[in-house]
């Protein structure tokens, strides 16, 4: 069951991808119900979806910087 979360939270934040305020907010949301190491497979999916767009990155840096995934 854990791993459906993680692959809807996923498909959630790739079908809002382009719009950056909703891409964090739904990643906030999707982070509170991930587990623990979900929560790091989640980060390196990002590192690789959000190469090629800046402005997702910036929603990454915006995150990190109010330790949400820690």
């Amino acid at each position: 069951m854990p791993r459906m979360i993680y692959d809807y939270t996923k498909s959630t934040l790739e079908s809002v991808s382009f719009d950056p305020n909703l891409f964090k907010k739904e990643l906030k949301k999707g982070v509170r119900n991930l587990l623990p190491y979900e929560v790091d497979q989640l980060k390196n999916w990002l590192l690789y979806y959000t190469t090629n767009k800046p402005e997702l990155e910036r929603c990454l840096n915006d995150i990190e910087k109010e330790s949400f995934f820690q």
